[in-house]
């Protein structure tokens, strides 16, 4: 059960959490997959969104070393460049949009005096961007990517910046993830079900919520 009147610091992922990013994620997966199929290196497919959906929350080096496995590190970097550079232009194409409430919840935890800190698996350029296109830096006292840690591990990134934040501690977020950086590290997790979660991830959440709005009800 989780101490909601000690809670001082919130961790949360933003993609599936904060923001609904499957609208810029998966035109940029279909066109790298497109490049490997025309290239040789994979069968054709129609990917569906649902499919697409399972790779957020992966960082970089992890969503291809899972993916395809056998791909060279060389076409894994050309791959991901291609995704990353399908979603600045699907960006400036298409605003992202967070999910509705996000802002307002936000504001109402900021309001509460909380320390809410920004923690995702993403490059430098989308918090960056994403910070400037919603302020988010006026919620966040820090905004911390996998980029910046080498992608490595997000639970190892929590593990080393953890103490920097006051105890009670809980992470917000709607993947496996999110789940074991909290679980390793002694931290509190509340599982977004409304997010790109598959199956039977967020089984050990201390809490579910199908709603950011949720969060209003217990902080």
């Amino acid at each position: 059960m989780i101490p909601f009147k000690s809670i001082k610091t919130i961790f949360f992922d933003y993609d599936g959490t904060l923001h609904n990013s499957l609208t810029l994620y998966a035109p940029a997966f279909r066109k790298a997959y497109a490049f490997l199929v025309a290239n040789g290196y994979a069968d054709a497919k129609t990917w569906s969104d649902q499919e697409i959906g399972y790779w957020l929350g992966f960082n970089p080096q992890d969503m291809w070393q899972t993916f395809m496995p056998k791909l060279s590190e060389k076409m894994r970097e050309k791959c991901s460049g291609i995704i990353g550079e399908e979603m600045k232009h699907q960006i400036s194409e298409t605003k992202p949009f967070l999910y509705e409430g996000a802002e307002e919840v936000l504001r109402y935890l900021k309001e509460k005096h909380y320390h809410l800190i920004f923690i995702s698996n993403c490059k430098t350029y989308y918090k960056e961007y994403h910070t400037k296109l919603f302020g988010l830096d006026q919620y966040f006292e820090s905004l911390i990517c996998s980029d910046e840690y080498n992608f490595i591990p997000k639970h190892e990134i929590l593990n080393k910046v953890k103490d920097h934040y006051p105890e009670e501690r809980v992470i917000v977020g709607d993947r496996k993830q999110d789940m074991e950086a909290g679980q390793k590290n002694d931290i509190y997790t509340i599982g977004c079900t409304y997010g790109f979660a598959k199956p039977g991830e967020l089984d050990r959440a201390d809490l579910k919520i199908d709603d950011i709005r949720a969060l209003k009800k217990y902080l």
